[in-house]
């Protein structure tokens, strides 16, 4: 959606099938290296409306994209009044949320005006509780209104509090719309455009080339998005998942490519491959306690857990021993010396033998239905990172047997990566 161009390419995706009825649209991104994306000019916008009560320089150059796409098009839609009235809303509820969720509003209005379709405003439709999380009235308010129109643009990325203001999903969440959008039309398919032709079976940046992942799993998909894979958002299947509802993910750019079938993991087959994707990120915190007879001592594990609790900081994974527990935590949430508290509260509270940090310590989970077909995985994968010269700090496996979590410094991560690749995939 990032100019004109683009749009048009996507109205002739659209169009060129009749099934494709409901359209979800994120803001404009970057037309060229070293463009600004939309929604960070509005986050931008925010940040001066908190300094000046009112819309700047940085809401001018949003102005500026909006008018260029439209010329692009040739369209008639009167985008100054909806830019005017779109600086009139910011005003009135100066909320990061609400300012940040403008660039998807603005771009669907266009694009809704380009196809000559109705617009949604997901405001209307998409509800959150008191909790922040998606109300299940959200389904039944667009499946309503889904029956007085036959084909619709809805904005993505945000939906309305129980206060009635804007909320928006964390970045990246029009992937999430779309998932609501799909269930709640009772769609055959979720189909997913974006600037990647699927999900490879590791990061291009770090391996040349590698494979292409023709079908996952939604439990697959969970792991590989949560571990940094971020062709979609990790919460897109919640949505879909209870209605069984496969996403197909297509490039763009490139739509005679195949793309990858992401479908339910009752109906996923077991292709042959012992291995599908590999993934991870880097900056962790490995929280390390000990204490002889540790299984004993009834509520250990809840008294560590109320540290973090009342720090609000979560974690990532929880791995144990006998006499031992692991907090993986990410560096994002350890703010300060927020660390050294909830160390100092953690010994306090429960008196471990032994208690240290781990810093720079990323995370590299190996994933697929396969591992659980094949004898050796483990055995292989641990063979590859040490001919690798790499010491692993941390391994951590699912109940589900669907992954393997290694921990590794910082500094071998890109290592570690290819040697897993090179060991499972060449």
């Amino acid at each position: 959606m990032a100019d004109g161009t683009t749009i048009k390419r996507v109205a002739g995706i659209i169009t060129s099938d009749p099934a494709r009825r409901y359209v979800v649209v994120s803001a404009p991104g970057k037309r060229y290296s070293g463009d600004v994306k939309v929604t960070d000019l509005l986050y931008k916008t925010y940040e001066e409306v908190q300094e000046t009560g009112k819309c700047g320089a940085a809401f001018d150059k949003v102005r500026e994209r909006f008018r260029g796409i439209v010329r692009e098009l040739g369209s008639d839609f009167n985008i100054d009044g909806a830019l005017e009235e779109t600086a009139r809303g910011i005003e009135e509820e100066p909320t990061a949320d609400f300012i940040a969720s403008r660039g998807e509003y603005l771009s669907a209005r266009v694009m809704a005006s380009y196809l000559g379709v109705p617009f949604l405003d997901a405001r209307d439709y998409i509800k959150f509780n008191a909790e922040g999380r998606l109300d299940e009235r959200s389904f039944e308010l667009l499946h309503a209104a889904f029956e007085g129109a036959p084909r619709a643009v809805v904005a993505g990325f945000y939906g309305e509090d129980t206060n009635g203001k804007v909320k928006t999903f964390s970045r990246g969440g029009s992937d999430v719309s779309g998932a609501i959008v799909a269930r709640a039309a009772g769609a055959d398919l979720y189909e997913n455009w974006t600037d990647v032709s699927g999900f490879l079976a590791c990061d291009p940046r770090i391996v040349e080339s590698p494979v292409h992942i023709n079908t996952l799993s939604y439990k697959e998909l969970r792991e590989l998005s949560y571990m940094g894979a971020n062709v979609l958002h990790s919460e897109s299947i919640f949505p879909v998942r209870e209605a069984d509802i496969p996403i197909l993910i297509k490039n763009t750019f490139r739509p005679e490519d195949p793309g990858t079938e992401i479908v339910p993991t009752s109906r996923y087959t077991y292709g042959g491959k012992r291995v599908t994707g590999i993934a991870g990120k880097k900056d962790f915190t490995v929280i390390f306690l000990e204490k002889s007879l540790m299984n004993s001592e009834l509520g250990f594990t809840y008294k560590v857990l109320e540290v973090l609790l009342k720090h609000g900081v979560s974690f990532e994974h929880l791995p144990s021993g006998i006499d031992t527990l692991s907090l993986v935590i990410d560096d994002a949430e350890l703010k300060g010396d927020a660390l050294e508290r909830i160390c100092a509260e953690i010994q306090e509270a429960v008196a471990p033998d032994s208690l240290r940090a781990i810093r720079d310590i990323a995370l590299i989970a190996v994933v697929g239905h396969g591992m659980t077909r094949s004898v050796g995985t483990s055995a292989r994968l641990f063979e590859a990172i040490a001919r690798a010269g790499v010491n692993v700090r941390m391994i951590d496996q699912g109940s589900s047997e669907l992954n393997i979590i290694v921990g590794v410094d910082n500094d071998n991560y890109e290592r570690t990566i290819k040697a897993v690749y090179e060991e499972f995939f060449d």
